[in-house]
């Protein structure tokens, strides 16, 4: 249950250009802004660094997204895991791949790369302070230094939507319901479950 009421975009008139890119590149708008929109500045900050790190950088979008899915996964944020699952699909992963997140240590629809960049993720989501040497060794041999300031941007951000939509218990859109009941059925989405 919602415990912050959302604003309407029409309240936000001052931030309607960054509103309408996030729901022209969603194809919806997200609750979880809209709560935070009942401090602008915080949103309008928000704004700009997900567009950063969501929307530039040398990552593949697609390989963002599986990792905002992992380590919301690890936080335990349904609402995270629902959005990046919708964003990845859109990024591009296909559905069998989206289902198969979780399951990316054994699955054959993931490179080494990919595997490395998902794990790295997911222990660092677990317990950030529990990334040592040996996991940064792991994942140069794959990624730029770039690159891995660009992963750890992702686990971040999603940390920080992990713990605002959980704990405001943030009003789940149908977009995202929609496909995470088809693609995350195995891993137990179920409509009104979440």
């Amino acid at each position: 249950m919602a415990q912050i009421s959302k604003k309407n975009k029409e309240q936000l008139q001052a931030l309607l250009p960054m509103l309408d890119m996030v729901e022209a590149s969603l194809g919806f708008l997200p609750n979880s802004m809209l709560t935070m929109a009942h401090w602008p500045e915080l949103l309008d900050a928000f704004g700009g660094l997900g567009a950063t790190v969501l929307q530039s950088g040398e990552l593949e979008p697609e390989l963002k997204q599986l990792i905002a899915l992992v380590s919301s996964r690890a936080s335990g944020c349904n609402y995270c895991q629902a959005h990046t699952a919708h964003s990845a699909h859109r990024a591009g992963a296909n559905n069998e791949k989206i289902a198969a997140a979780f399951d990316f240590e054994e699955s054959p629809l993931f490179s080494d790369r990919e595997r490395a960049a998902l794990r790295f993720s997911w222990h660092a989501a677990l317990q950030p302070n529990a990334i040592g040497p040996t996991d940064f060794a792991k994942i140069k041999a794959f990624f730029s230094e770039r690159e891995v300031v660009e992963i750890v941007a992702v686990v971040s951000l999603f940390g920080f939507l992990n713990r605002w939509n959980d704990t405001l218990g943030t009003e789940l859109e149908d977009a995202p319901i929609d496909f995470a009941v088809t693609a995350l059925v195995d891993v137990g989405w179920a409509r009104g479950k979440h």
